[in-house]
Parts: C-alpha cells; structure tokens; sequence
C-alpha cells in the first residue's frame, strides 16, 4: 500500500492487526483508515471480525474516511447491513475488466477500459441499504461500492501488479486447477492496473485536500 501511496501521504503509518488489537484506535486519532485484504473470510464470523465490524459501524457514522480492499470491502459491507458469501460465480483471479456503473471522485470514465487486477473467492451478493455500486465484473456484480459520503470498498487489489498475481496464481496453482482453471493462463495474462492503482491514490489526495 505505501508504495502505491508513494508520496501522496506525507504523515504517518498506523498499521493495526485487529486480529490481536485489545482496542482499536479511536477515529479521532486517525486521518482515514484503509481496511486491506486477508487470507481469512468475513463468513467465519470469528470474534474479531464481529468486533471489528463494530468498529467500523462506528468509524462511518463519524465520518472518518475509509476504504475496504478485498476483505475489508466485504467486512464493511456485512458491518453495514450487505451479505457476504461465498461467490456463486467462483473465484476471481487475474487481471479483469472492471465495468463502471456510476460518476466518482475515485474512478475516471476516461480510463476505460479499466483493469484491475483481483484474488477473491468471497463475495458481497447484497449490498447494504443506500449503498451505490461504482463498478462490477464479469463475476463480481458489486466490485466497487461506495457505502457512505466518505466510505467506499472495491474488491480489487489497488496494490498488485502483474508480479503478485502471477504469484498468486502459482501458488494457487492446485486448487486453480481443481476449479478448471490455469494458474500458467492467469500469470501470462495478467498486467500492472495502474487505474485500479490510482483509485488507492486519489482516497489518500482526500484525505490532504
């Protein structure tokens, strides 16, 4: 993430495991939050992500700036009242073309087509009330949400580049291929997103401007 960032935020890092966080900092302390990815699932309901969603109920009633990645997308969706499941469409990996549906200050029509770059087998499959989809895929129809005034969540990773999918794939290479898909066909086709990249860039120009 801070490489993403790069310059963009000159101020501190926090970094927090609310997995073994006893308190979790007050919003007040913070300039905005970015909830990332995580090899767990929000659909186990283990007792930090119950306590965390709480957290984060709290945090967008505040006001304070927030983006969920991944996992974080689908824990602040199910923190305010959407449903995450398993994906019925399966796991999405690679590089994908994320289909906008809406205007918004972290997205640019005129970057289409818009590639991202995806790891899930999670899904939000119903939003929360009042919640506005910004963008969707061939197997995500809520990719990119945006919860609140200053709350969004986009299932893609902004922070990986080709060379992390394709890790990602290899790694993943068994259970790709028990699923019939091919972990070598997702690493050849994967590319850098740099617009999914500069999705992460413009939340944190918010948080300066």
């Amino acid at each position: 993430m801070r490489q993403v960032v790069g310059a963009g935020w000159a101020g501190s890092w926090l970094v927090i495991d609310c997995r073994h966080e006893q308190r979790l900092p007050h919003p007040e302390a913070l300039a905005g939050l970015v909830v990332t990815g995580s090899p767990h699932s929000v659909t186990d309901r283990e007792p930090w992500v119950l306590s965390g969603e709480a957290y984060l109920r709290g945090v967008v009633e505040m006001g304070l700036p927030v983006l969920g990645v991944c996992f974080g997308h689908q824990m602040l969706a199910q923190a305010l009242g959407g449903r995450v499941e398993r994906n019925p469409r399966g796991r999405e990996i690679g590089t994908v073309e994320l289909t906008l549906q809406a205007d918004d200050p972290l997205f640019r029509n005129e970057e289409r087509p818009y590639w991202v770059n995806m790891s899930h087998l999670d899904s939000v499959v119903e939003r929360p009330p009042n919640a506005e989809l910004l963008g969707a895929t061939k197997l995500d129809p809520h990719a990119a949400l945006r919860f609140a005034e200053r709350a969004w969540g986009v299932q893609f990773h902004p922070e990986f580049d080709r060379e992390i999918i394709g890790h990602y794939a290899i790694r993943r290479s068994e259970a790709l291929i028990e699923e019939g898909l091919d972990p070598q066909a997702v690493t050849e086709a994967a590319m850098d997103a740099p617009a999914g990249a500069r999705v992460l860039r413009r939340f944190v120009e918010r948080l300066v401007s």
